[in-house]
C-alpha cells in the first residue's frame, strides 16, 4: 500500500489564506447593510472607483508596475480583462441589489449553484465530457430552480444571475491564466468600469443624492473602505489558490454561501418557505454528489481538472 504523500510546502498556509477569503466574502452582507442609506448603485460605483485607487497604491508598494505595463502592451489580455470587468460588474451590482433589498438568502443560493454552473459551462463551452454523477447534479439543480419558481411563486433571478455571471467570469479568468496576477487583473477590471461608475454617481447625485460624506464620519469611513473590502479577499484567494490543492479549494468555496445563508435566516430573519427548503435541499444534495465525485476522481488522477470560481 502506497503511503499518502505529505502536504506540499505551504499547502496548509494556502488553505488558511483561502479560508480567510471565503470567511470575508461570507460576512460581506453584514458590512454592506451598515452602509444604509446608501443604495446599491452608489455602493457599486464607489466600490469600483476605490478598488482602482487601492490597486494603484498596491502596484506602487509592491513595485509591480513593470509586469502591469507588460500586460497593458498585450491587446488580447486587455480585451479579456475588459470582458472580465463587465462580468464582475454584473455580479457585484446584482449582489448589492440582493444584499440591500432583503434577498441575502437568494444571493447564497447563487453561490451554492455556481460550482454546478461552472461544470455546465465546461460541457457547453469547453466541450468537456462529464461522468454520470455531475449530470445528475445538474439535473437536481434544474429541478430545485423549478421547485422554487412553481412553489414559491417567484423566479430566482438574483441567484441565477450571480451563478452565471461568476461562472462566466471564472471561464474568462481561465482563458487569461497566470499571465495576469491578481492585483494587475483587478486594476484593469476596475479601470474599464470607471466610466460606468462615473455615470452611476452622476445619476444618483441628480436623483436621490450622494450619501458619501453626508451621514457622519463612521458611515463615510465604512463607505470609503469599500475598495479595500473588495481587494483583500481577492488577494487572499489568489495567495491560497497558488498553494492549496484544488480539492481543498473546491471544498472551502462552500464556506461563503453557508455563512450568507445563516445570516439571511438567523440574523436577518428572511422567509424560508417549505418550497425554498426543498429547493435548497436539492441544491445541497447536488453539491454533495458533485464534491464526492470530484474527490473520487482526484484520487484516481491528479491534478484534478476542475475550476474554482471567485465570489464577490
Amino acid at each position: 500500500m502506497t503511503p499518502a504523500s505529505p502536504p506540499a510546502p505551504g499547502a496548509v498556509r494556502g488553505g488558511l489564506f483561502a479560508l480567510a477569503a471565503y470567511l470575508l466574502w461570507g460576512v460581506l452582507p453584514l458590512y454592506f447593510l451598515q452602509l444604509e442609506p446608501t443604495g446599491p448603485w452608489e455602493v457599486v460605483a464607489w466600490r469600483i472607483a476605490l478598488s482602482f485607487v487601492f490597486c494603484l497604491i498596491l502596484l506602487t508598494v509592491l513595485r509591480a508596475w513593470r509586469p502591469f505595463l507588460a500586460i497593458v502592451r498585450q491587446p488580447r489580455l486587455l480585451a479579456l480583462t475588459a470582458l472580465a470587468g463587465v462580468l464582475i460588474y454584473v455580479n457585484w451590482q446584482t449582489y448589492l441589489i440582493g444584499a440591500l433589498t432583503g434577498h441575502v438568502i437568494e444571493t447564497s443560493l447563487g453561490y451554492f449553484i455556481n460550482p454546478i454552473v461552472t461544470v455546465l459551462l465546461g460541457v457547453t463551452v469547453l466541450r468537456e465530457r462529464l461522468r454520470l454523477v455531475p449530470w445528475i447534479a445538474i439535473g437536481l439543480s434544474v429541478v430545485a430552480v423549478l421547485v422554487i419558481v412553481v412553489g414559491y411563486g417567484s423566479f430566482p433571478w438574483i441567484a441565477l444571475t450571480l451563478a452565471f455571471s461568476f461562472g462566466l467570469y471564472g471561464l474568462v479568468k481561465k482563458q487569461i491564466g497566470p499571465s495576469v496576477d491578481a492585483v494587475s487583473g483587478l486594476t484593469l477590471e476596475s479601470f474599464w468600469l470607471l466610466p460606468v461608475a462615473a455615470v452611476q454617481l452622476i445619476v444618483v447625485a441628480a436623483t436621490t443624492g450622494l450619501t458619501m460624506g453626508a451621514n457622519g464620519p463612521l458611515h463615510t469611513s465604512l463607505l470609503a473602505a469599500a475598495g479595500v473590502i473588495t481587494a483583500i479577499p481577492l488577494l487572499l484567494f489568489a495567495a491560497g489558490a497558488r498553494r492549496a490543492p484544488l480539492t481543498v479549494m473546491g471544498l472551502i468555496q462552500f464556506v461563503a454561501p453557508i455563512i450568507q445563508f445563516v445570516i439571511g435566516v438567523a440574523v436577518l430573519h428572511e422567509p424560508m418557505t417549505v418550497e425554498r427548503w426543498i429547493g435548497f435541499s436539492l441544491v445541497w444534495l447536488a453539491l454533495i454528489m458533485l464534491s464526492v465525485d470530484s474527490l473520487v476522481a482526484a484520487r484516481r488522477r491528479r491534478p484534478l481538472l476542475s475550476d474554482v470560481a471567485e465570489p464577490v
